[in-house]
């Protein structure tokens, strides 16, 4: 970009139409938007110790590795249900 093409920017509050700039200022940096549909259900469940930390152990995404490994065992033990 050249010096030129600086200076006809203006900011992007005076180009974005006034709802979609409020939007973009209300959100907080990091903060996600509201979720479409709730993809999973909050619930609150008692593992022992060994099973809470072997999955912390694997590091970020521990409660969807859990998850994940919870479908795979009811995928596997369908027909016993």
């Amino acid at each position: 970009m050249t010096a030129a093409d600086f200076r006809l920017m203006r900011p992007a509050s005076e180009v974005l139409p006034p709802d979609l700039w409020k939007a973009i200022c209300e959100r907080k940096v990091g903060q996600r938007g509201p979720q479409k549909k709730a993809t999973k259900i909050s619930i609150t469940l008692r593992y022992s110790p060994e099973v809470v930390h072997y999955f912390k152990s694997t590091g970020e995404g521990w409660q969807t590795k859990m998850d994940e490994a919870l479908k795979e065992w009811i995928k596997e033990h369908k027909s016993a249900a």
